[in-house]
């Protein structure tokens, strides 16, 4: 008695070979979907975390050069070292940092420091775009108005 194969399990053979590469293609077609889902993730958790560290270092600038300035020292002198240690905390090539000061009544004075944040491709310098999506610059700002305490001056 000799065994033949039954029709279905040809079929299924058949059917077995031509979907072989569906995966492959699947794959294909999915990956640059995921890694710019995986871009933008990475992007704004670090930009997340880049603005809470600007609000400490920005804050704390201020606070140390800008609350007791030394004798003559203006506005723009104590804006110039708020800068400068901004710039130093934040110095990376995907960054860039202002600090802007305006005199308010009473003789306040208020410090406005501003990020700007160039999305990135994994660290891996700057990508305007990725797969055609494009990645615009982020901005975050934060703001201290602050009394320039004068030794020795009376209203």
């Amino acid at each position: 008695m000799t065994w033949k194969r039954a029709p279905c399990a040809r079929a299924a053979r058949r059917r077995g070979a031509a979907e072989r590469g569906q995966m492959t293609v699947e794959l294909a077609v999915v990956f640059p979907v995921l890694v710019a889902v995986a871009v933008i993730a990475v992007n704004a958790l670090l930009f997340f975390s880049e603005c809470a560290a600007f609000d400490r270092v920005a804050r704390e600038a201020v606070r140390v050069h800008a609350t007791s300035p030394a004798y003559g020292q203006g506005l723009e002198q104590s804006r110039a070292q708020v800068a400068q240690t901004v710039e130093q905390a934040f110095d990376r090539p995907f960054e860039a940092t202002r600090v802007a000061v305006e005199g308010t009544g009473g003789g306040h004075a208020r410090f406005t420091a501003t990020i700007e944040f160039s999305p990135t491709l994994f660290g891996m310098g700057l990508k305007p775009s990725v797969f055609g999506v494009a990645l615009p610059p982020l901005q975050h700002e934060v703001s201290l108005a602050v009394d320039p305490y004068k030794p020795g001056v009376l209203l």
